[in-house]
């Protein structure tokens, strides 16, 4: 097969950038290789479902530009194509007042980052919209929401065939190298090539910068976030979505509770170290994976560093009860007899060999190729824009 483009992983940064190109030169030619069965089968398919706003992140950074633009984009795109969505808002509560300024620093941020209509609640405005919330203040999040990610990425498969793009399932990547101005890439049963390679693997990007070649300068770092569900006679007790003041010091947002947009309450995640790259339950191991993490020098710096951390992650991943005392500090009166257990996913953290965890979108640009070495959330809600971004990166290099 000989192709303009050829995209690894059919996640929904893979099918968006598809999308971006072909919307941008209709006539470009382009294939996405997906190595399982089905499209967005991992981080895309085993989200939250949650429409980020772009309170969280650093101005101007790639990630707050990207959810910003990326928010319209996705609103816009169910808008026309009829996929579910639900802008419901949510609240970011402080528990106590030493979360108060941490609080504060969130609301500035999200200022900063061009969001109107944010509200400071007091306990008593916070209580009229989450009665059974404890707190002494939140923040309220209007733009914030729910949406269907699977339905997007089958819509985005619709319209990259449609525009005479190609997806392939069942393909993955085994082998990728450069002749002169062509990127050969082979899978299982098939030879590509191709004027340009975009590396969109998720969970195993970093591995596919190797194969083509390169060193990447990190590892990524699989961590599984696990989650319960509401039984149905206590989901009244979710309005909206309701989200802790996360740990500035720990790259994920906390315990938290989500409503899903085709019904029901998710609690969770937490975030404990997978034993494979795609381990979504705890006896998912894969020695070599594994002792790939362990002995990874960033790893273990990491590990030193937020070791009581994660002990802490690791007994709510065991234990239901230290789970529930988790979701209590958010609302009391939630027993252990109110959830049961539900899905997992698995993020992708690139992690540097100091033991530094990669905050940002990572876009690697070489000759003939484009590798997304990083892009955790909130990648789901930016998908159009980082698309778009990295459209624009291919197009300049196939003109």
């Amino acid at each position: 097969m000989k192709t303009d483009v050829c995209i690894a992983g059919a996640g929904l940064v893979g099918l968006a950038t598809a999308y971006q190109i072909l919307k941008n030169q209709p006539n470009t030619s382009l294939v996405v290789l997906e190595k399982e069965a089905q499209v967005a089968a991992h981080q895309s398919g085993n989200n939250s479902g949650v429409i980020h706003s772009g309170i969280y992140y650093t101005p101007n950074s790639k990630k707050a530009i990207n959810c910003i633009r990326g928010y319209q984009y996705l609103i816009d795109f169910c808008n026309q194509h009829q996929i579910a969505y639900d802008i419901c808002g949510k609240i970011i509560v402080a528990s106590n007042v030493n979360e108060e300024h941490l609080l504060q620093k969130i609301y500035q941020r999200g200022l900063a980052n061009g969001l109107n209509n944010l509200d400071i609640l007091d306990q008593e405005a916070m209580k009229k919209i989450e009665p059974y919330v404890t707190g002494v203040s939140a923040i309220r999040v209007p733009q914030a929401g729910i949406a269907d990610y699977k339905f997007l990425a089958a819509k985005l498969v619709e319209q990259i065939t449609n525009w005479g793009g190609q997806v392939l399932c069942n393909a993955p990547v085994k082998a990728i190298a450069s002749q002169g101005q062509t990127q050969i890439i082979e899978t299982a049963n098939q030879r590509i090539e191709s004027s340009l390679f975009i590396n969109c693997a998720g969970l195993y990007a970093d591995r596919l910068i190797q194969l083509a070649g390169h060193e990447p300068g990190f590892q990524i770092l699989p961590f599984r976030g696990e989650y319960y569900e509401l039984k149905k006679e206590k989901q009244h007790l979710v309005n909206h979505l309701i989200y802790p003041v996360p740990n500035p010091n720990f790259p994920f947002l906390g315990v938290h509770f989500t409503r899903m947009i085709h019904g029901g309450i998710e609690s969770g995640p937490n975030a404990v170290l997978a034993f494979r790259r795609e381990g979504y339950k705890k006896r998912d191991i894969h020695l070599g994976e594994l002792w790939e993490t362990i002995r990874f020098s960033g790893f273990r710096k990491l590990a030193r560093q937020h070791w009581r951390t994660e002990v802490g992650e690791l007994h709510r991943s065991f234990s239901k009860r230290a789970y529930v005392k988790a979701l209590k500090k958010l609302i009391p009166s939630i027993t252990a007899a109110d959830v049961k257990r539900g899905g997992a996913g698995v993020r992708a953290m690139a992690c540097r060999p100091d033991g530094s965890l990669v905050d940002d979108y990572l876009f690697i640009e070489k000759k003939g190729q484009i590798h997304v070495g990083n892009a955790p959330s909130p990648a789901a809600t930016s998908c159009l824009s980082i698309g778009e971004t990295i459209a624009q990166m291919a197009i300049k290099q196939l003109t």
